[in-house]
């Protein structure tokens, strides 16, 4: 086995792989890449048995063969050598030799055929999504998934396919994001899919800064993104995701618009003076003016008042501040509207003229 290839044309797929290796693995070859040749084609594979991602480079005049390397051994040499190299990937017995100018490496390796796929089984539904739409559905709405909660089918994103139109919802109990988007033009389907948390964050890196379409497809248990030469599966939490649609406010007809911008530094400020352990700020709606107090057991307090269109008389509500200026911050637009219908129920964040994005923060007693 033996390819070369320029130092930055590798390093790129590289990079995208060894990212999904885990550091805490409970199988050797699981912090290893996956490197296979075949008919002039150089294939970079990594997984932890739940996530797989791999890379493919054409590889003209290689010899076909296939081994596993540490992944992060691999990246950090060919990150440390100049631009312009030239890598000679040599493969003798059970080492490795990589040659670059005058520089020689040799790598430990693994068998490949301890090396454990991914296996997706039969896809039942394909279809095709610009990549900056996906994008932005992660990035409006990834921020809310849950962190290692014991109901497990919160530490995902929501996919839900209706007909023509595409869904994220991210919810961890405390607050939640909803953003659509619409299918490519013929691309019906009625489906909902949770994938999970790191699943989720290695696509975001993966659509960032591309133009192009992703395809995904989507088996029982798995979906597999296909964007150019790289290729992500994942498999998918087993379990309901709870009814969005109630949690989001009814008949919140209260509201303030103001300044995107001046609500965040706002609320960047009262939140230095909030409570440490709960975080909370009392948000008040007078008329013309939204104003923002917090205070902790130290006796420090803070009162920000942001100019508004609002003609609510008095209207009090506690809120975890950082969750707000995490759904204000998810926004487009230089608008924010906040919605609520009373000093107990649901706050609604959105922009001003754009319904596609909506977030919901629960109340917080204080």
């Amino acid at each position: 086995m033996r390819f070369a290839i320029p130092r930055e044309v590798l390093l790129k797929p590289l990079q995208q792989v060894v990212s999904v290796t885990e550091k805490r693995q409970t199988m050797p070859v699981l912090a290893n890449v996956f490197i296979q040749v075949s008919a002039g084609e150089l294939i970079l594979t990594a997984t932890d048995t739940e996530l797989e991602m791999q890379g493919r480079i054409p590889a003209p005049g290689s010899e076909d063969g296939e081994i596993t390397v540490s992944a992060r051994k691999f990246f950090d040499i060919l990150r440390a050598l100049p631009d312009g190299t030239n890598i000679d990937f040599k493969l003798s017995g059970e080492k490795v030799t990589l040659s670059a100018g005058r520089s020689r490496y040799t790598l430990a390796t693994l068998p490949a055929s301890d090396f454990p796929p991914l296996d997706m089984k039969e896809v039942q539904f394909r279809t095709t999504v610009a990549c900056a739409k996906l994008k932005e559905l992660i990035d409006r709405t990834g921020f809310a998934m849950a962190l290692q909660d014991v109901r497990y089918y919160l530490n995902g994103l929501l996919l839900e396919l209706r007909g023509d139109n595409l869904r994220a919802v991210a919810t961890d109990g405390h607050r939640l994001a909803l953003c659509d988007s619409d299918l490519d033009p013929g691309a019906r389907a009625d489906r909902q899919v949770i994938v999970p948390r790191k699943g989720v964050l290695e696509l975001g890196k993966l659509l960032s800064g591309l133009d192009d379409k992703v395809e995904l497809e989507f088996s029982r248990n798995h979906l597999r993104a296909r964007i150019g030469n790289s290729v992500l599966t994942t498999k998918l939490i087993d379990g309901r995701f709870p009814d969005y649609d109630a949690v989001i406010p009814v008949g919140a007809d209260k509201t303030a618009l103001m300044s995107k911008e001046e609500l965040k530094s706002a609320l960047q400020r009262a939140a230095i003076l909030s409570n440490e352990k709960y975080r909370g700020v009392r948000v008040e709606m007078h008329p013309g003016v939204l104003r923002v107090i917090a205070s902790n057991a130290e006796q420090y307090e803070a009162v920000e008042e942001v100019a508004a269109e609002c003609v609510v008389n008095n209207l009090g509500i506690g809120f975890n501040v950082h969750y707000l200026m995490d759904a204000v911050n998810a926004l487009e637009g230089s608008e924010v509207l906040l919605c609520l219908r009373d000093s107990g129920s649901s706050g609604l964040v959105r922009a001003k003229d754009n319904e596609r994005s909506r977030h919901v923060v629960m109340p917080l007693r204080l």
